[in-house]
């Protein structure tokens, strides 16, 4: 596959604070691959490089083949990009700011219409209202066709669905794999642990250092634990009591039940059913239910950091 990013080595700090510590990766052509990670991690900081606001203290990156030092025009020209926070012109409507974002890059809404028709079909009825009374999801679709609409040959877009409703995310990211499936290829960056499985490829990073470059199946397999769920009633009591166990390596609550990997590498699933089960009832927890699982990519992730969440 053709490398349509390269990011080697790539260092950037403020002050003290290191936001990106020798990140390498690569995006190939035509691949919808996601930067994960919670707050803090460094995802806007690479987004920003890569899209030329930002130039990186050491290491280089490439977009299309470009330097993002050396080639910061043509990158801009040439690039798709949807920031985090909203950025759009709030005074003008919805068709106003589309056909300023078509200006700026020397093409119209009409002929960059057919590429934004099956995000821009839902908003056009609404195409003279003011951007700034757009509902949170108006607001992320309409991001998303002024970053469209010059037709760009890279789709960068840094947590977009942030703040929207379950089901507008679902529709966004919908969107995002008919924009894939046309060969568009697409960079995007995510807190949410369920958008990541949506992904061809994911970087999972976190306080600016990558933890793993894979598929997201490759990366749930390797979970090397037997991985326990367990649910009931008085669950933060329980999760402290868990977590008093000599042989817990980790617990941590995940929606409605805890997830615990023991520490001891050589126990079959069901024995840690029954000890833990029987622990749990000694100890007062008399509906506690124990089952084994299979990771998922969050469990992995939370392995790769150390098993301990991390403060928002």
């Amino acid at each position: 596959m053709s490398e349509i990013v390269v990011i080697r080595d790539l260092n950037k700090s403020f002050g003290r604070f290191h936001a990106l510590s020798d990140i390498s990766l690569d995006v190939h052509d035509g691949e919808l691959f996601g930067i994960v990670g919670p707050d803090g991690a460094g995802k806007t900081t690479l987004f920003r490089i890569l899209v030329t606001l930002l130039l990186p203290d050491s290491g280089s990156a490439t977009v299309l083949g470009l330097d993002v030092i050396q080639d910061y025009r043509e990158i801009r020209r040439r690039v798709g990009y949807m920031p985090g926070t909203f950025s759009l012109y709030p005074d003008l409507s919805v068709a106003e700011n589309i056909e300023f974002f078509a200006s700026v890059f020397g093409t119209t809404l009409t002929q960059g219409y057919d590429l934004i028709a099956p995000v821009y079909g839902q908003i056009e009825p609404f195409k003279d209202r003011r951007a700034a009374a757009l509902s949170g999801g108006m607001k992320q679709k309409l991001a998303l066709c002024c970053a469209l609409v010059h037709r760009p040959d890279i789709l960068l877009l840094d947590e977009p669905t942030t703040g929207v409703d379950a089901v507008s995310r679902r529709e966004f990211w919908d969107q995002l794999g008919r924009l894939k499936a046309s060969g568009l290829t697409i960079l995007v960056s995510t807190p949410y642990m369920d958008e990541a499985v949506r992904c061809d490829r994911v970087a999972l990073v976190q306080v600016g250092k990558l933890l793993a470059v894979d598929t997201p199946a490759t990366i749930s397999r390797q979970y090397d634990r037997p991985l326990i769920a367990i649910s009931g009633g008085r669950r933060y009591e329980m999760l402290l009591t868990l977590r008093e166990l000599r042989h817990a390596r980790s617990v941590y609550p995940f929606g409605d039940s805890l997830h615990y990997t023991d520490a001891r590498a050589d126990i079959e699933s069901n024995a840690i059913v029954a000890e833990l089960e029987k622990y749990l009832r000694g100890r007062g927890f008399t509906d506690a239910r124990a089952e084994p699982i299979q990771a998922g990519i969050e469990d992995s992730f939370m392995a790769l950091m150390g098993g301990k969440p991390q403060a928002a």
